[in-house]
């Protein structure tokens, strides 16, 4: 291992001809996209990759320089970043990597996914002498937008301090939280406090008009108290428009963040009343059409309920 962070950090340091590091994006989806733009902005060389072809020419308009391929990618930049959505294509691009590893010497994989799984692509790659953070994020597609997110760095610590200058271009704040895996931990407790949160929010605005509250007001009004949150913040003025159709965070994509948290929760043998208390409303989107849609449509399924109660 001494032997490949010394190498890493030879690789990392080579500067390209515009006198910045070069970083490759794997998965230009909401993330990802937002990623790639915000380090193209911030002038570091970006390069990225997705299985479709609107989202590189999408990137292309950001700045962003499409890579025809995985290896493409790698051949180009010595730090990767993924942004990958289920467990299988985690490990298909860490497979090709390891066999394609080109200039790729770290892959900070950002995906909210099972620890096992990472630790799966983190060997894969550790055998091709590429190292893995486990580094997700903090924050939905509207807060990576701005630059808003929080990275939940894990892995080694060399790597980590390496990456730093790639955290600052896309995130307001990243933290090394130890070993391998520990990134992820902590991304499921802070999701699980989302899941409650938005949920929360939901009943607020809900509950504002009921009771004859601009609910715009009260989210106002409650954003600057005690009963502030960042779900109130982010999602609270699409619930008061009853718009989720610019979805920063879809409820078919949170169906798996929630299944993953619950399995963990449960592997460990900690009770969460309030988190499973909620798993029946983001259910209910589903059912009722919202898959696609933002997941403060929880407040449209609330909607539903209290006229069913009328």
């Amino acid at each position: 291992m001494k032997n490949v962070l010394k190498n890493v950090s030879g690789t990392i340091s080579r500067k390209n001809v515009s006198g910045t590091i070069s970083v490759g994006v794997v998965g230009l989806g909401i993330m990802g996209s937002s990623i790639s733009a915000n380090l193209a902005k911030a002038g570091i060389a970006t390069h990225g990759y997705d299985i479709i072809a609107k989202r590189r020419a999408d990137a292309m308009r950001r700045g962003v320089k499409p890579a025809r391929s995985i290896a493409d990618l790698a051949a180009r930049a010595p730090i990767l970043l993924t942004s990958l959505p289920s467990s299988d294509a985690l490990i298909e691009v860490a497979s090709e990597l390891a066999g394609n590893t080109g200039s790729a010497a770290i892959v900070i994989e950002t995906s909210t996914l099972p620890i096992a799984v990472k630790e799966e692509a983190h060997a894969l790659l550790d055998a091709a002498g590429v190292v893995l953070l486990d580094c997700p994020l903090s924050g939905p597609g509207a807060q990576a937008r701005t630059r808003d997110l929080a990275v939940y760095a894990s892995g080694s610590r060399a790597a980590y301090r390496r990456c730093a200058p790639v955290f600052e271009g896309f995130a307001r704040t990243h933290t090394w939280l130890g070993a391998f895996g520990n990134g992820s931990k902590m991304k499921f407790l802070a999701n699980l406090l989302v899941a409650i949160h938005n949920v929360s929010a939901a009943e607020a605005v809900l509950l504002a008009k009921k009771a004859g509250i601009d609910p715009a007001l009260a989210v106002k009004v409650l954003g600057d108290g005690a009963g502030a949150s960042r779900m109130l913040q982010v999602r609270g003025p699409m619930m008061v428009k009853g718009d989720y159709g610019d979805a920063t965070m879809k409820v078919a994509v949170w169906q798996k963040d929630m299944k993953i948290i619950a399995d963990f929760a449960r592997s460990v043998g900690s009770p969460t009343p309030l988190f499973s208390a909620t798993a029946s409303i983001y259910d209910a989107a589903m059912t009722q059409g919202f898959a696609e849609a933002d997941t403060a449509s929880v407040c449209a399924v609330l909607e539903r309920l209290a006229a069913d109660w009328e």
